[in-house]
């Protein structure tokens, strides 16, 4: 077996921030039904904070995997 690393296909905060973007969803879209403010207020931040999230931790794995190459290339010299 090769000891090369392979990039991530899928980071693993991008599940679990999908998974808190679409429960934001969810309790916007009942707590709209049923007229619970509280509830609509803490999922709508729940979203905003779920949105960024995703984002941020594609970008951070897409960091790392362009130093793993800049760094092989530079082993290579």
């Amino acid at each position: 077996m090769s000891s090369e690393k392979k990039p991530l296909r899928c980071p693993m905060g991008v599940p679990g921030g999908i998974i808190a973007a679409l429960t934001g969803l969810a309790g916007i879209v009942i707590s709209a039904m049923n007229s619970e403010w509280l509830t609509l207020a803490l999922s709508f931040g729940l979203l905003m904070v779920a949105l960024p999230f995703i984002r941020v931790t594609m970008m951070v794995h897409s960091a790392n995997d362009r130093l793993d190459l800049l760094e092989k290339k530079q082993g290579s010299r």
